[in-house]
């Protein structure tokens, strides 16, 4: 029996977009953290932060853009719900802890 399997090809333009921007903005969350962490210990000048800034703007402007011009954004953020799950149990250094002792 040979059944097809219907995609909408606007459905999966649309899901693998917004699979790629919440990527992205994972990865700025990451870029943003690590920003942090160097101005708090004092590793970044005032120009580097300044600079740092102002990319990091740029960047959330330029994903809300898209966002808004693919009309993705519910789907972005479905789809970073699911990949923070995921994140959080890949590296929750609790679980890891509990792991090796249960290991043990």
């Amino acid at each position: 029996m040979d059944e097809k399997i219907d995609v909408d090809s606007d459905n999966l333009k649309d899901g693998l977009l917004g699979l790629v921007i919440a990527l992205v903005e994972i990865i700025r969350d990451a870029l943003k953290l690590q920003a942090v962490r160097r101005m708090e210990n004092d590793r970044l000048t005032e120009e580097q932060i300044e600079k740092l800034g102002n990319a990091l703007i740029q960047l959330d402007e330029a994903i809300e853009e898209i966002k808004e011009d693919q009309e993705i954004s519910e789907t972005v953020d479905n789809t970073r719900e699911g990949l923070n799950e995921v994140v959080n149990e890949v590296l929750n250094p609790e679980r890891w802890a509990e792991a090796s002792e249960e290991e043990h």
